[in-house]
């Protein structure tokens, strides 16, 4: 808001054409003789795929010269000239600014209409008010004339303000800190637009001829109120020794005696919420220090790695004059490169050098004061009052360096893609492809990119980079050296190819990732000398040796507080195995929400799951058990980030076996059950009675390259049966399907042929009906037939573009937005291919399986641990824990929740949503019975017997599956006897 408090220099243009709400949503306007305006579909096809868009580098080629004008333009928000997508809402004077402003929600476009005086460069910028949405980053894409100048104004993110609940940290009964709750502190905001990689490092800037030109707003993520947008460009910064100089000349001086701490952990506004206070007990020299007890006692680390990511501090100044800036802070998580913050001092960078100031690595913390190149301390300038600090995760100088190993890798996958086609991915290495003669120009095109990764190497060295961080690029240039010596060679090296270029997008995931963690921000006089206590060698030793006396008499497997026998309040205990971050998560819950309300006291203890019904029938089992599915060879699984690759048959084994209690017991189950989807609900449930209550609920899903198919000219495919001719068009190019044979993807098949798994009475497999052998014949014949890969990862091939096609968990979305920098926005994901039907339609049912919450049949107090479930999976726990845990680990962790009103309110982009939903409407729960555990165990035993047995000893798909179908038979009928319940051959007498 600097901006904006400073007025603006030079006449604001008239911009208004036609007032708000004189066109909107389905019209369509001449805004004039010239352009006619796209409709909110046109834009969102465009946006669909801008990988063939220039970069802002290239849109700036022959632009440098051009004039930056001294005028500037503000737009208001509420002066729309068209709308659609959206309702707009036009607000007067809205949290104390003046004016109207304009309400745009999370969908939808707005066009404006500007009258530009003077010909030239213009930087955007906005003022806007993050209004509640799903707590993550506004984003918003932006067209000029119609027209996506360049790839990055395609996403701009806008950041959110957060803030702790409370700066008075309250403690467990163990004496542990608890870790405050985020909450939202909305302000009006001004922020000009970056690019959202941070690979360009300055503010973003259009060329405008003079004349009327249209400016359109495309909502991408969540609403936010818009009172302006703005056309004008900053002033350049000067270095610092000109700053310094000046600042002198006009009278400065340095201050005398002053010192200033700030404990950063107390930061006043963060950017993310991910961004909590930090305990840390890695030295004796961090303040507040404890060796036993758990404090809040710094910020950041691997929560504070990603680019634009800021944390904010406040300060007073008691005199005039210059001051040193000494960080306590530990950058041990980079090797080999430091990373970078841009630095602001009141909204404004003091000089150029803080504009990406760098951190090197060291593995304990140490006091860093801001210096420049010969490590004379800088001297900032601060007037007595109020000032604030803001420091942000840039990518600095390695900008340039990682956007063209992005580049590079695109390029490198470009060329693997080329050699695949003839050679495949598993060449025979004494067959001549005739590699020169077929691809002539590769030897020139991987020269190019040998000097391309030679230039970067030169960067790196020029940067002081070493060592591992240049070893995957030195790797890669040498293999290609290697090749251009014979190219014929190629066919020796395509797995060791492919392997190196993983390995590069690899480092660029690395290389974006910025960490810092601070302790302590110490403002001084330049006569003050700041000095890090307790940091001696002596100190450290005597450090460990509490850590290790602790250790013994502290229980780290008990998280936050521990009820006391003997109490007057119930208590229940609660086991989690998924991992220490979720467990304490839920704890602080807990602590927050739960006990307050109910006076329930819950232990939560973080446990083997393997040992559940062991100690539950040895009497020494929890109350409720969390997160738990089905593992191999009958162990108990649980999953961090909320998924299962198979079905989930535990609680109904449990339930059989009397070890979980019947929730259908309590008066008001069935109102509970509501908030999920029935094929959420049916793997827990066997003849009336009710065994668990879903946590999560995942399904598979049809991800798929843009770039790739949109090269070879193919659509996506709808049914099965059109994916078997783009399988053909594929394997011309040697190219695949990506689909691992998993128990998921056949019974999505078998769900998509009206098949079932079990007869009606659960008495047999119903696995012998035609529907469910065509099913199983569809499922082998794209391994026999189609010779699809059974083994190697999905994502993995994905990235490298062989399989620009795969069918994996919804979830696989989270792993590569956060994990593949190397093909973003090169992709998309839509509901699963079908099956057609007599009528037309297409069922393309996704089966569905989930992690389960289940109630021990041990528990003492059933009222008690039913309250706890009914709260744990309320829509308002799952949100909270779903951003909590988002918060904590990243979006790589978005919980799947099965809560269908906490699954709205995670942060998905609205086209990806809207996928999500098309795919949940159409997705079916697996069925449990006595003995289903062994069903698909042995349909995976006839489907190896089809697709990999030896020759003598292969079946064709039905004779396989009836011979397997005897033992899924025996197996139902034995646990059925077991249980005392009717068999199928008791049900034909």
């Amino acid at each position: 808001m600097g901006f904006l408090k400073q007025g603006f220099s030079g006449a604001l243009a008239a911009v208004m054409v036609l007032t708000s709400g004189g066109l909107c949503v389905g019209q369509s306007v001449t805004i004039h003789a010239e352009t006619k305006a796209k409709t909110y579909e046109d834009y969102k096809k465009v946006l669909n795929y801008t990988a063939e868009y220039q970069g802002y580098e290239a849109y700036k080629e022959g632009l440098e010269n051009v004039k930056r004008p001294e005028t500037s333009y503000e737009i208001n928000g509420a002066d729309y000239v068209t709308c659609e997508g959206m309702e707009p809402e036009v607000l007067t004077d809205y949290e104390g600014m003046e004016g109207t402003s304009v309400y745009t929600e999370e969908s939808g476009m707005l066009t404006y209409e500007v009258d530009i005086a003077e010909e030239g460069m213009y930087e955007f910028g906005i003022s806007y008010y993050p209004v509640a949405g799903n707590g993550s980053s506004i984003q918003r894409s932006f067209f000029v004339d119609g027209e996506l100048s360049y790839r990055e104004l395609s996403l701009i993110e806008f950041s959110r303000v957060w803030v702790n609940t409370s700066d008075i940290w309250d403690e467990d009964n163990q004496g542990n800190d608890l870790k405050p709750t985020q909450m939202e502190a909305p302000e009006w905001l001004f922020s000009r637009f970056y690019d959202q990689d941070g690979y360009v490092t300055e503010p973003l800037s259009i060329f405008l001829t003079k004349g009327k030109h249209e400016i359109t707003v495309v909502s991408r993520r969540e609403p936010m109120i818009l009172h302006s947008i703005y056309l004008q460009n900053e002033e350049s910064l000067f270095d610092y020794k000109t700053v310094y100089e000046q600042q002198k000349k006009d009278g400065v001086s340095d201050t005398s005696g002053q010192s200033i701490e700030i404990q950063a952990e107390y930061a006043t506004k963060k950017s993310s919420r991910m961004l909590y206070p930090v305990q840390d007990q890695s030295s004796p020299a961090i303040t507040p220090y404890s060796a036993k007890e758990l404090k809040n006692n710094s910020i950041g680390g691997n929560s504070w790695r990603l680019t634009g990511q800021w944390i904010e501090c406040e300060f007073d100044a008691d005199a005039d004059g210059f001051y040193n800036i000494t960080l306590h802070s530990k950058q041990n998580f980079v090797k080999g490169i430091y990373v970078s913050r841009k630095i602001m001092i009141d909204g404004e960078v003091p000089f150029e050098e803080l504009n990406h100031y760098g951190f090197t690595y060291d593995s304990t913390w140490k006091m860093t004061t801001l210096s420049d190149a010969s490590g004379e301390p800088y001297r900032f300038y601060l007037n007595k009052g109020h000032h604030t600090l803001r420091m942000q995760v840039v990518l600095g100088d390695f900008a340039g360096v990682i956007s063209d190993v992005q580049s590079i890798v695109t390029e490198l996958n470009s060329e693997y893609r080329k050699i695949i086609r003839i050679t495949g991915v598993s060449p025979d290495e004494y067959r001549d492809y005739q590699i020169e003669k077929r691809l002539p120009e590769l030897e020139g095109e991987l020269k190019v990119i040998r000097d391309e990764l030679d230039e970067v190497l030169n960067t790196l060295d020029t940067l002081g980079v070493a060592g591992s961080e240049e070893t995957v690029i030195i790797t890669m240039r040498d293999q290609l050296n290697e090749i251009l010596r014979d190219t014929e060679k190629i066919t020796k090296m395509v797995k060791a190819f492919k392997t190196n270029v993983s390995a590069l997008g690899t480092w660029i995931t690395n290389a974006q990732q910025q960490p810092l963690q601070l302790d302590a921000i110490y403002i001084t006089s330049p006569d003050q000398k700041v000095t890090e206590e307790n940091g001696s060698v002596a100190a450290g030793v005597v450090h460990e040796f509490k850590k290790l006396f602790y250790s013994f008499i502290v229980d780290y497997n008990a998280i936050g507080n521990v009820a006391e026998e003997g109490e007057d309040s119930r208590t229940i205990t609660v086991w989690i195995g998924s991992g220490r971050d979720q467990a304490n998560v839920i704890k602080a819950l807990i602590d927050e929400t739960f006990t307050p309300e109910t006076n329930i006291n819950v232990n939560v203890q973080l446990v083997d799951m393997n040992t559940l019904l062991q100690a539950t029938l040895a009497g020494q089992g929890p109350d409720v058990a969390l997160q738990v599915a089905n593992g191999t060879n009958g162990t108990v699984a649980t999953s961090s980030t909320g998924t299962t690759a198979s079905s989930n048959d535990l609680p109904v084994n449990y339930g059989l076996r009397s070890a979980v209690v019947d929730l259908t017991q309590f008066p008001d189950y069935e109102d509970v059950v509501k908030r999920f989807r029935e094929s959420a609900v049916e793997p827990f449930m066997y003849d009336g009675a009710l065994y668990a209550l879903p946590e999560t609920q995942s399904f598979e899903m049809m991800f798929y390259r843009k770039d790739i198919l949109n090269e070879l000219g193919i659509e996506i495919p709808k049914t099965w049966d059109d994916m078997k001719v783009v399988l053909s068009e594929l394997s011309k190019n040697q190219m695949s399907l990506g689909m691992l044979p998993t128990e998921l993807t056949f019974t999505s098949l078998l769900y998509q042929h009206d098949g079932e798994l079990y007869n009606e009475d659960a008495t047999a497999s119903a696995l012998d009906s035609d529907e469910a052998v065509n099913a199983f014949k569809t499922y082998c014949e794209f391994y026999t037939d189609y010779k699809l890969d059974r083994e190697t990862s999905v994502e993995q091939r994905f990235r490298t573009g062989e399989s620009p096609i795969i069918i994996a968990d919804y979830t696989t979305y989270n792993v590569l937005e956060v994990s593949a920098p190397d093909i973003k926005g090169l992709w998309g994901f839509t509901a699963l291919p079908g099956v057609k039907e007599e009528d037309g339609s297409i069922n393309n049912i996704s089966a569905s399986t989930g992690l389960a919450c289940m109630m021990m049949s041990g528990t003492k107090d059933k009222e008690a641990s039913w309250e706890f479930m009914k709260w744990w999976l309320s829509a308002e726990i799952q949100t909270s824990y779903g951003e909590e845990m988002e918060g904590l680990m990243g979006e790589a962790a978005r919980y799947p929740t099965a809560n269908i009103e906490a699954f709205a309110n995670l942060p998905w982009p609205t086209d990806d949503y809207e996928a999500l939903e098309a795919q949940f409407a159409n997705v079916k729960g697996i069925r449990q019975v006595p003995g289903s555990y062994f069903t698909w165990r042995n349909v995976n035993n006839a489907f190896y017997t089809v697709a990999v047995a030896d020759e003598d000893k292969r079946m064709q798909p039905r004779e396989a599956l009836y011979e397997y179908l005897e033992y899924i038979n025996a197996e139902i009928t034995s646990k059925r006897e077991e249980f005392g319940m009717k068999t199928a051959s008791d049900a034909k007498q």
